[in-house]
């Protein structure tokens, strides 16, 4: 059963349920004036009163069957839209207590290996190299505010990966990335070389099952029956760092952090060939904090850094969670994003970016990450799946364009700086509201958007 076979489904079974609701009301309402009609018979000569319950039965039918078309009408309206993927309070919430290290029930930077194994997928329903079209994420919302948060949500084993059509770009691009710079963008720790492995087997597993026409497990390792590449795992050792092998497997970006005896998390095994603003490099070695400072995240120090800390130190092999951002960029590069000045520059800004670009060169950029904990290393896994599409793309989609424009007017002054928008800000802004007008001239209501979309899409 297809998604929108699926809707229609529910949007009837709504319908209905709420038609028989209705109907049981009225009846209820017209079984209530018989009854009090009766009884007003009763007293046939006390006119006045009879003409008062008469009053009385007709408000409380019409009062019945208001409230079933309200109840009604909402029920259409949540039944008419995308299910909704939330951010998670209770993640959050969780995440928010004391900064203080608590006992774990072991030494930090002592892992004890647990036997959770994630979930076989089923394949995913009618996935094609050539049809699969990318989710189209929309992580940004209406202002005047713009909160700073994890923005964490739970997320099922089956969805841990997302690949689409746009998977020859990548897997080409991150193909000519290694080759030119594979030392600077592929990097794995000797602490950190076991999670490495375990993280190309989970791959390995996981991979042929939910994708089994792109996919196919060996008895040594994995074949990529599209590109047609085969790659052995049971090589020792093995022909590359086992995280340009996984690299060269999905469209994300890779990386590990391994909690170390000061209960602090640090990057020691990555593969970010496509990160478009930031470099591994630079990264490498860093403890979670200095990672975040380093990059000038607005009010990591204030609303982030204690509760992603707390977090780690929770996260369970069997929890999966997922998070996404969003930036412009004002060039087509989905590797690095050359606007920003040269990868190889050891500074680099938006300040170099040239000023007010066509709207052309306009990118929208988005990522959507999942976070887990490896079972018997207890590394923690990011996956970074970048979207990257034109501007001019993005607002054909209904209420895109004033919804984004909105989002754009609410960022504060850390946040506009640490995103470039005063390089690109001025012809942005106006062309995403001349389009707005468009919509709403061609008769889109603004109002119903929460009835046909859910964040973060």
């Amino acid at each position: 059963m297809t998604d929108s076979t699926m809707l229609d489904w529910a949007r009837d079974q709504v319908s209905k349920r709420a038609g028989q609701a209705y109907e049981g009301l009225q009846e209820s309402g017209r079984g209530c004036a018989s009854v009090i009609k009766a009884y007003g018979s009763r007293f046939s000569s006390q006119d006045n009163l009879k003409e008062s319950i008469y009053t009385a039965a007709i408000v409380l039918l019409l009062f019945s069957t208001i409230v079933t078309y309200i109840v009604r009408r909402r029920n259409l309206s949540k039944g008419a839209g995308r299910p909704a993927t939330p951010t998670t309070p209770a993640l959050e919430k969780a995440a928010s207590g004391s900064s203080t290290p608590k006992y774990q029930g072991r030494e930090w930077g002592k892992w004890i290996p647990s036997d959770f194994h994630i979930p076989k997928p089923d394949p995913y329903p009618d996935w094609s190299v050539e049809h699969t079209k990318p989710l189209p994420y929309r992580p940004f919302r209406y202002g005047p505010k713009y909160n700073v948060t994890m923005g964490l949500r739970s997320l099922k084993h089956a969805d841990w990966i997302e690949l689409d059509n746009h998977y020859p770009r990548y897997h080409a691009d991150k193909a000519q990335r290694i080759k030119e710079r594979g030392h600077k963008c592929c990097r794995t720790a000797p602490e950190a070389y076991p999670a490495a492995i375990e993280l190309l087997e989970e791959l390995v597993d996981y991979l042929p099952a939910r994708y089994p026409s792109m996919y196919k497990r060996t008895a040594v390792g994995i074949d990529n029956l599209w590109s047609g590449e085969s790659f052995d795992i049971t090589k020792q050792p093995l022909p590359e760092d086992p995280m340009q092998i996984c690299a060269r497997l999905v469209q994300d970006d890779l990386a590990i952090m391994i909690e170390r005896p000061d209960s602090q998390y640090y990057l020691l095994a990555g593969a970010v060939l496509l990160a478009g603003f930031w470099r591994l490099e630079d990264k490498y070695g860093m403890v979670m904090s200095e990672i975040h400072t380093s990059g000038d995240v607005p009010q990591f120090k204030e609303k982030l850094e204690k509760g992603m800390m707390n977090f780690f130190r929770r996260l369970k092999p069997e929890e999966l969670v997922a998070r996404n951002n969003y930036f412009m960029q004002v060039d087509d590069s989905l590797g690095w994003s050359w606007s920003i000045g040269s990868e190889d520059s050891p500074h680099v800004s938006w300040n170099t970016a040239e000023k007010n670009r066509a709207i052309e060169h306009h990118y929208f950029r988005s990522e959507r990450q999942s976070l887990r904990r490896l079972p018997k290393s207890g590394g923690i896994v990011f996956t970074i799946r970048t979207y990257f599409l034109p501007i001019t793309e993005i607002v054909k989609e209904d209420y895109v364009p004033g919804r984004l424009a909105s989002a754009v007017r609410s960022w504060g002054d850390d946040v506009s700086r640490y995103k470039g928008k005063e390089r690109y800000g001025e012809v942005l802004l106006e062309y995403l509201d001349q389009k707005h007008k468009e919509q709403v001239e061609r008769g889109l209501d603004v109002s119903k958007e929460d009835e046909v979309r859910a964040y973060p899409f």
